[in-house]
């Protein structure tokens, strides 16, 4: 996950943000848990037909919460069924001191998806949802997905991040620093950050109290395992199912991601241009649209 990337949020944390969409559809958005095989409460929100074994399932960015999905879970329900997730340590799921990685937070959404009935899921990854998503395919395959969504961030290298983006992982490390000291202070820049338009007080103030959920340690530890715990690339190489790759195009990360979106056999990619971090809440038309003609292309018998 990187924010405008990690690397300039370190030093961006105090500029412009964006109203969170809002939608007419009258589509019921259902709360729901389910017990991973660990013991671990994992909320999410759910839209469309819940018997469905094929979903569109949706993962938020670090720290953040599933109701930032709130447009996607109304547009898509007349078509599919859709879930947005709070991962482990996230949001309304349980606060766990161990296991805050991508890899284990993959296997969260193998058990609850196992639990929920849902067989051939659509997953899309925003941010340290990339890597989730990554970490994903390599446990349990191209098989296990009938496409995936990488939405404004490039998956990691791994340990590797210390040689190919020097400078950055330095950035990287210590805003790390910054955030364990100063852990609201960081998230309110953190927020004026990710969004392209001011959010209103109350919203704001929603999204503080939603990503302050995240004990501090707890989200050190998610960010280092995030960027240097694995190279979580050779999944992709390996890809054989549908990908498509959604970037803001004003992203410091723009080439890095499609670099990444070459490396996948017939991926998509996509710029969105006037948007922030958060493409889909910045630009919820211009996101929806090419998730839709995506969708659109997936085979209907997966």
């Amino acid at each position: 996950m990187r924010f405008p990337g990690y690397r300039s949020l370190f030093v961006l944390c105090l500029i412009g943000s964006t109203a969170v969409g809002q939608t007419k559809s009258e589509s019921a958005i259902n709360d729901g848990s389910a017990t991973t095989s660990e013991g671990i409460r994992i909320h999410y929100l759910q839209s469309g037909d819940a018997t469905s074994p094929r979903a569109l399932v949706l993962i938020p960015g670090w720290r953040l919460p599933a109701f930032l999905w709130e447009e996607q879970l109304k547009k898509f329900a007349p078509a599919m069924r859709v879930i947005a997730v709070d991962p482990r340590s996230q949001g309304e799921s349980t606060k766990v001191t161990e296991g805050n990685t991508p890899e284990s937070r993959a296997q969260d959404y193998h058990d609850v998806l196992g639990k929920l009935g849902v067989s051939r899921p659509v997953l899309v990854g925003w941010s340290q949802g990339a890597q989730d998503v990554a970490a994903y395919l390599q446990q349990f395959g191209a098989d296990s997905v009938v496409g995936v969504v990488f939405v404004d961030s490039p998956v990691s290298a791994g340990p590797g991040e210390l040689e190919i983006h020097k400078e950055a992982s330095k950035a990287e490390l210590s805003g790390m620093s910054l955030y364990a000291r100063f852990p609201k202070e960081y998230s309110e820049g953190m927020l004026h950050a990710i969004f392209k338009k001011p959010l209103s007080d109350d919203q704001f103030q929603r999204l503080l109290k939603a990503i302050l959920q995240t004990p501090t340690d707890t989200g050190v530890s998610m960010l280092a395992m995030d960027l240097y715990g694995a190279d979580r690339r050779p999944a992709l190489s390996k890809l054989n199912k549908p990908a498509l790759v959604v970037a803001s195009a004003e992203s410091q990360e723009l080439d890095a991601q499609k670099e990444m979106a070459a490396s996948i056999p017939g991926a998509k990619f996509v710029a969105i241009e006037v948007a922030a971090h958060a493409v889909f809440v910045d630009q919820p038309g211009k996101f929806d649209e090419a998730l839709l003609s995506f969708l659109q292309s997936l085979p209907q018998s997966q």
